[in-house]
């Protein structure tokens, strides 16, 4: 059984969406390394997960990059979201010229097995989770897991708030004319990146 290791119903719901029943939730809370790369981040939980679950499992993680503030939040999305709200992201950006953004969300996947080459990205290197353990011995201790990576994004546009739906920061992202806040799940799902992130992975999962 394919386990999606998140706390977020929302999140399984949309992924059932694409996989139907061969995949549950798992909550489990793993460590969140802080580093300035999607991938990377989904990557390190991925193999804790899996370490955990001892099954196949996928995580994500997924932020709304600014283009005129260099794609900031990103990855510190949720953080940015929780100290100053997405209300003070919506005013940083009002007086900019250019206020276009893009949601983006990284898929990994990881089932302790070895991946044939693919346009998908594979994330081999497990330094990464070892220096969040806080323990060099861990380097060499533990098995480097290799992690198969599916991003997807949505452009959009920052905006005053509109809309009573979603989560997050969907009232201020347009796209196509309307806030994801606008829309109901089947319309946000159908073009959500995290919804093509989903496809990909899918698409790939099938073949398995």
């Amino acid at each position: 059984m394919l386990r999606y290791v998140t706390t977020n119903d929302g999140k399984l719901r949309e992924a059932r969406d694409y996989l139907g029943d061969s995949i549950e939730g798992y909550n489990f809370d793993y460590t969140e390394i802080q580093h300035d790369d999607l991938e990377a981040i989904a990557a390190a939980g991925a193999r804790e997960a899996y370490r955990e679950v001892g099954g196949p499992v996928i995580v994500d993680d997924a932020g709304l990059f600014v283009d005129a503030f260099d794609g900031f939040p990103g990855p510190y999305s949720a953080y940015v979201e929780e100290t100053i709200g997405i209300e003070r992201v919506q005013t940083l950006a009002e007086p900019l010229a250019d206020r276009s953004a893009s949601f983006r969300c990284a898929l990994a996947y990881c089932d302790g097995e070895p991946f044939s080459a693919s346009p998908d990205p594979i994330d081999r290197d497990d330094r990464t989770t070892a220096a969040a353990a806080g323990a060099e011995q861990d380097a060499t201790e533990r098995e480097p897991l290799p992690v198969k990576l599916f991003v997807g994004s949505v452009p959009g546009t920052i905006v005053e708030p509109r809309g009573t739906g979603g989560f997050g920061y969907d009232p201020i992202f347009e796209h196509d004319g309307s806030t994801f806040a606008e829309m109901n799940a089947a319309e946000k799902n159908a073009l959500s990146h995290r919804g093509r992130a989903l496809a990909k992975f899918a698409e790939w999962y099938e073949t398995r």
